[in-house]
């Protein structure tokens, strides 16, 4: 008999050959086209569906319209787009012709913008009306702009140079495309600590694994039904699109998150299960709840008493964009002390270092590792940074999170803080280092430190820590604090702006001469109420 043998001979991309995301979106047209996949429920606007052939059909026409324009495999489409039923039609279409979308936060600047147009050069750009003349001015006047809504009233289309989106789709030929599970899907910009976001790339097999682990953790089945209200260029929602894929769900789409209309929204639809993010929990408590059918809040802890107040049960999971999914989740089942944000998913392997890189025993914190296979389980690469694609990983192959954990007796999960330098502001990743960036350009500023203070509703926000150069100590410090504040309003997207600016004389520093933020933090009350 042959050796036995620990290294694999099959990849668990393996598990996705002969699949792609078009191939699982055509797979439930042929099972149930007349099923309805997307509802999209403005909140000034009666709600608009489509069913499974349809939106296949929306996407299949879109992709034509871009193959005719010469839009064709490996392209990338910029996607500078608030939720819209537009945005999931042109987001599918571009995977029928093999290109792709890369998706970016509309809170971003000019400037940031620009960078994602020069580091991509997008073929297309899709965009909305309030956005078109960013996009166009960061694009350039070569690269065809499409343009959602009605361009008589809102945008000058002939000054842009731009084609309203529904001039694009056709009915002509789609190219003979190979279903191939390896083929590039998406891109999404993602904060790390370099002042540049990095544009994290997906493949295909990386979406439906997204979708297959998270829906079936979740046991979902055909008949659910979820509430999308995350920004749709965001991972999470990308995320929680492909688990209501997978499983045959129907997805409420909601423009962004309405406290007031949540739970009507719920009740009506028939919404059985809802990805979270703390600042929703929060927003939600103490309002009433009707009668609903939702059986699973997914957030980023087991939370007893959400359960209670919302007459369901709540599940906790971790992921990042470079995971592509949850790594660490509940199970529906068995989920866990309070706090908690479970345990290892299969197919990852998970260590808790400390600061010297042994293993963390119980009740210590270290820093989280996950180990995965690239492209599958772990996103491909930053796109054209294969230096920041190597320092993503240690030199035995394990991912370098950024966060600090805790493993408590049992073996569970708890999320302690950011190591990366990070901030969490209302859901959204901020790197100091890029508002620190941004302060010092000023020229008025010496040395910052910009820190996560605690807010009642998001988490955290930026707060800044200056000493001021010759030009600074010109200023009083209110005017000083006027010029930082309005150099980031123009450089930063505005949830990166600092809420304060704090004038130091001198900052307290670590024994390697580096300044001590976790002093700084002390210094900061918490934010209870604004």
């Amino acid at each position: 008999m042959p050796p036995v043998t620990d290294t694999p001979t099959t990849s668990k991309g393996d598990a996705f050959r002969g699949m792609s995301v078009t191939w699982l979106l055509d797979q439930w047209v042929q099972r149930q086209p007349d099923k309805t996949f997307v509802i999209w429920a403005p909140f000034d606007q009666p709600a608009r569906q489509w069913t499974y052939a349809e939106m296949a059909r929306e996407a299949k026409r879109f992709a034509a319209g871009l193959h005719a324009r010469g839009v064709g495999e490996g392209d990338f489409v910029l996607m500078h787009h608030d939720n819209a039923p537009e945005f999931l039609g042109a987001w599918l279409g571009c995977a029928y012709v093999g290109a792709v979308p890369v998706t970016t936060n509309t809170r971003s600047v000019a400037e940031n913008v620009a960078y994602f147009a020069e580091l991509m050069q997008p073929a297309a750009a899709i965009t909305q009306p309030s956005l078109a003349a960013l996009v166009r001015e960061a694009c350039g006047p070569d690269t065809p702009t499409m343009v959602t809504g009605d361009p008589a009233t809102e945008y000058d289309a002939e000054a842009l140079g731009a084609t309203p989106i529904a001039e694009v789709f056709s009915d002509g030929p789609l190219p003979d495309l190979a279903v191939d599970h390896t083929r590039n899907f998406a891109v999404q910009f993602t904060s790390g600590t370099t002042s540049r976001p990095k544009p994290t790339v997906w493949t295909n097999a990386n979406a439906l694994w997204g979708g297959k682990t998270t829906a079936m953790t979740l046991r979902l089945r055909r008949d659910d039904v979820t509430l999308l209200y995350l920004p749709l260029f965001h991972a999470n929602a990308q995320v929680t699109f492909f688990s209501a894929l997978w499983a045959g769900n129907t997805v409420v789409v909601h423009p962004r998150f309405s406290a007031s209309r949540f739970w009507d929204t719920c009740a009506t639809h028939g919404v059985t299960w809802v990805s979270m993010i703390p600042f929703a929990f929060k927003a939600l408590s103490g309002r009433p709840v009707p009668e609903h059918r939702v059986h699973t809040l997914i957030g980023l802890a087991h939370l007893p008493d959400a359960e209670a107040e919302f007459r369901t049960r709540t599940m906790a999971l971790w992921g990042m964009t470079e995971t592509g999914t949850a790594a660490i989740m509940t199970d529906a089942d068995h989920p866990g002390p309070a706090g908690t944000m479970g345990r290892p998913l299969p197919h990852y392997d998970v260590e808790v270092r400390t600061s010297d890189g042994t293993p963390a025993g119980p009740g210590e914190e270290g820093l989280l590792y996950i180990r995965g296979e690239r492209g599958v389980s772990l996103f491909k690469e930053y796109y054209q940074q294969p230096e920041k694609t190597a320092e993503a990983f240690d030199a035995s192959g394990a991912l370098d999170t950024g966060d600090i954990v805790r493993i408590d007796t049992d073996g569970w999960l708890f999320f302690v803080n950011r190591d990366k330098d990070m901030l969490r502001v209302g859901g959204e990743n901020v790197a100091a280092l890029e508002i620190e960036t941004a302060i010092l350009e000023t020229g008025l500023v010496l040395e910052c430190a910009v820190v996560a203070q605690k807010h009642h509703m998001l988490g955290d926000i930026p707060a800044a820590f200056v000493s001021t150069t010759d030009a600074g100590q010109r200023l009083t410090d209110a005017e000083l604090s006027d010029r930082i504040l309005a150099h980031c309003t123009e450089k930063l997207a505005d949830f990166k702006v600092p809420r304060s600016v704090h004038v130091v004389d001198d900052f307290p520093r670590s024994t390697l001469d580096r300044i001590a933020k976790n002093k700084l933090r002390d210094r900061l009350p918490a934010v209870e109420s604004d």
